[in-house]
């Protein structure tokens, strides 16, 4: 056993009581400052709150940004723009995640957890301050969310092991619970925050991010310190580059699957996303041989041979991506039919769909502290198969209830959705980072944040993907008959009946009245006979995307209750209570130490 750090080894001869308190606390159980935990578990919430508000903050700006900066979302030249404005963070969280996670078990998880925060806040103030328009201002968003998704993978490949070292294993359910709430309410408090602040000025959903990320950098640096076990080792670079190369072309393909190519509605027949998805399988092929060969992997897949890790984690990845659907589905739902038909212009949506959609993180809020809790006491096995149960019957609820939907039926459902996803996280957090070893906290972290972060990323190319099949189904028929109704001339009808379906959905998941972008420029909105003020009404758009949508959303949420049903039963079958057996790497310290200091006569 090797303890970095700390002044032991089996000869040593000058070993103190000092000595044995460091072992000790490096093996989690900091009593001598026994206020330390708390001081972890604050900062490093307050670390995975901040990552995860800017992961969604920008999802429901979307419209102010492509405005300020003066892109128009119908221009098929901007929608790799709008893609990678979301992706560009993710996919660097996804993709970083499990290296940073393994740089923290060799070099120290504070060290690496400081640098994050300094990283996320220097590119908290270079996205404040675009100083372009257009296609240029779109790349430097992009840029620098890259840059921050690298600062926030170091903040959570070593959040959970940080709160790990410092909780003993009979309080990390709750200290667990609550860092996850954080993770995952903060996606919700994004959609809020970033559509208040969008009505104000696009570059204040940036802004906000700058004071908190000084403060945050500034104390980590101040009241953080290295409690945990170090394992010696190198940095794994044949696994990091195959890794980040495979997850990055899967990733990629399948975001510009939901792009059209040639006459079809989406990319799927284009030689480069089928080369870009079938590589990037390979190369993760190639790093799963990598990893069961070399010496130090940065990707431990004995791990998985773990019940409760391995089954725990794949029910995280389901709850990601399906979670993550949902919240696009709700946001094009809101955003883009509900809200206009309910009179709320265009521009003021992604202010009241994040209001409205203020259920959902209330009922994840109230569940998730109190089931991290529980489940110190009576196991996980409860609540993360409830919870996953709970979350997939509220995808089916979604579907019995109409588009234009009366609200308060809506909001209880999300309500209950919100309890379901909170009665998961924190269990299964807690399950996975108790069942392995102290020195193999960082990389168990930093695999559970890819495989969650990496769900989010996937579940953008899938459910689009899924929706722009259901849209294609009868959205070009729906928009010819009701334009030519309006008296549109045939060929105008026809021509924007062939508009691509992701051109509509990103119309409505952006607040964007299509029929006026497009039958505006050509003049067709001031021919006789044309109900112009029919056409750029707040109805027209939504009540011809209702029909298609919900065949869309039938698809959608189908698939995402069966990723639910499949994490519950994973969860069952995870087992119960499985804490790696720590006392006996303490009984193993104080042994090293009696060897070392003999023990006085009283």
């Amino acid at each position: 056993m090797i303890l970095q750090g700390a002044a032991v080894t089996n000869t040593s001869t000058d070993l103190d009581l000092g000595d044995v308190r460091t072992i000790r606390r490096r093996l989690g159980y900091d009593r001598d400052h026994p206020r330390y935990k708390w001081i972890v578990l604050t900062n490093t919430t307050l670390g995975v709150l901040l990552t995860a508000i800017n992961s969604s903050i920008v999802l429901i700006s979307l419209p102010a940004i492509f405005r300020g900066i003066g892109l128009n979302p119908l221009d098929a030249g901007n929608v790799g723009y709008l893609l990678w404005i979301l992706m560009g963070y993710l996919l660097a969280t996804a993709v970083l995640v499990v290296m940073f996670g393994r740089l923290g078990d060799i070099f120290g998880r504070a060290r690496i957890y400081n640098l994050g925060f300094a990283v996320f806040a220097l590119c908290a103030i270079a996205l404040s301050f675009d100083p372009w328009n257009g296609g240029s201002g779109a790349m430097w968003i992009i840029i620098w969310r890259v840059v921050q998704g690298v600062g926030g993978a170091m903040l959570m490949a070593n959040s959970s092991a940080i709160l790990t070292d410092a909780f003993p294993a009979n309080q990390r359910g709750t200290a667990l619970g609550i860092n996850m709430v954080a993770a995952v309410a903060g996606s919700f408090l994004g959609l809020l925050i970033g559509g208040v602040l969008s009505e104000w000025d696009w570059r204040a959903v940036f802004w906000v991010s700058v004071p908190i990320g000084i403060l945050g950098a500034l104390w980590s640096y101040r009241s953080l310190h290295e409690v945990g076990v170090r394992a010696e080792g190198t940095v794994d670079w044949a696994g990091t580059i195959t890794f980040g190369l495979g997850l990055t072309a899967l990733l990629t393909g399948i975001t510009y699957g939901i792009q059209p190519y040639g006459g079809h509605a989406t990319g799927w027949y284009s030689p480069w996303v089928l080369t870009a998805v079938i590589g990037g399988i390979v190369l993760l092929g190639v790093f799963c041989v990598v990893e069961s060969r070399v010496a130090d992997p940065m990707f431990n897949l004995a791990l998985f041979r773990n019940r409760a890790f391995g089954l725990g984690n794949f029910a995280n990845l389901m709850v990601s991506i399906g979670r993550g659907g949902m919240q696009f589905m709700l946001i094009i739902w809101l955003q883009g039919i509900w809200l206009p038909l309910h009179g709320y212009d265009f521009e003021s949506t992604p202010l009241w769909a994040g209001i409205y959609l203020l259920p959902l993180t209330v009922g994840f809020l109230a569940a998730g502290p109190i089931s991290g809790w529980l489940s110190d006491r009576y196991g996980a096995r409860l609540f993360t198969t409830g919870g996953a149960v709970i979350a997939g019957l509220t995808f089916l609820l979604l579907l019995m209830i109409p588009v234009d939907f009366n609200y308060w039926l809506f909001a209880l459902i999300i309500l209950i959705n919100g309890i379901g996803s909170g009665l998961f996280f924190s269990p299964n957090t807690a399950a996975i980072m108790s069942s392995v070893p102290a020195a193999q906290r960082g990389a168990a972290s930093g695999m559970r944040g890819t495989l969650f972060n990496g769900g989010n990323a996937l579940s953008m190319g899938i459910f689009f993907s899924l929706m722009v099949v259901g849209l294609a189904a009868g959205l070009p028929a729906a928009l010819d008959s009701g334009l030519r109704a309006q008296g549109v001339s045939a060929d105008a009808a026809a021509q924007l009946a062939g508009m691509p379906p992701v051109a509509s959905m990103f119309a409505a998941f952006l607040g964007f009245n299509p029929i006026q972008e497009l039958l505006g420029p050509s003049g067709e909105l001031s021919r006789p006979g044309v109900n112009a003020d029919t056409l750029t009404g707040q109805e027209f758009f939504p009540h011809l995307l209702t029909g298609p949508f919900h065949s869309g959303l039938i698809v959608v949420f189908v698939a995402a209750a069966a990723m639910m049903f499949l994490a519950a039963t994973a969860s069952y079958f995870a087992g119960d209570k499985y804490v790696h057996d720590e006392e006996a790497e303490l009984a193993e310290a104080d042994e090293l130490a009696e060897v070392a200091v003999p023990v006085p006569a009283r």
